[in-house]
């Protein structure tokens, strides 16, 4: 059994560019992540795109969706940016692949303190492992499907639709 992981950016793999002023995306953090918290599941990474989701385009979710379709294994993580991962969870659900798709993210990018992270993604890992065929989204300790799901952005959280 491997689990895959697709990258596509958002907060989670932002980092602070002191030249700049601002976070950006150079590299993921994903392996070091994976090394830190010393998972032991064969895993192999995917670096679909590396971009905030605000700037996700229908062409790059289907890039993502793409990516779902050709992946080998059945169990699947996607790394996302929050503002639009509905939207993405959406377009993999209505697709209906038989394989299981959990979405995480960070509100906190990980490479600052006091980041959501290392949660999300642990849960995320879990998640994958546990969950039946499907498409869900799994951020701060809670585990939603892709038709049941919105982002509160005045709190910053994500809740179900009833």
């Amino acid at each position: 059994m491997s689990i895959r992981i697709i990258i596509t950016g958002g907060t989670f793999d932002k980092k602070y560019d002191e030249i700049e002023g601002e976070l950006t995306f150079k590299e993921t953090q994903l392996p070091k992540i994976l090394r830190q918290v010393r998972v032991t599941i064969p895993i192999t990474f995917e670096t679909n795109q590396l971009i905030d989701s605000l700037h996700m385009t229908a062409e790059d979710r289907q890039s993502i969706l793409s990516a779902c379709q050709v992946a080998l294994e059945t169990q699947i993580i996607i790394t996302h940016g929050t503002d639009t991962m509905v939207d993405t969870a959406r377009l993999l659900g209505q697709a209906e692949l038989e394989k299981t798709i959990v979405l995480t993210g960070a509100m906190v990018p990980y490479s600052v303190f006091g980041s959501d992270a290392l949660f999300n993604l642990g849960t995320g890992v879990s998640a994958v492992q546990l969950l039946p065929f499907g498409v869900y989204i799994s951020i701060n300790g809670r585990i939603f499907t892709w038709d049941n799901v919105q982002k509160d952005r005045l709190r910053g959280l994500f809740e179900t639709l009833e």
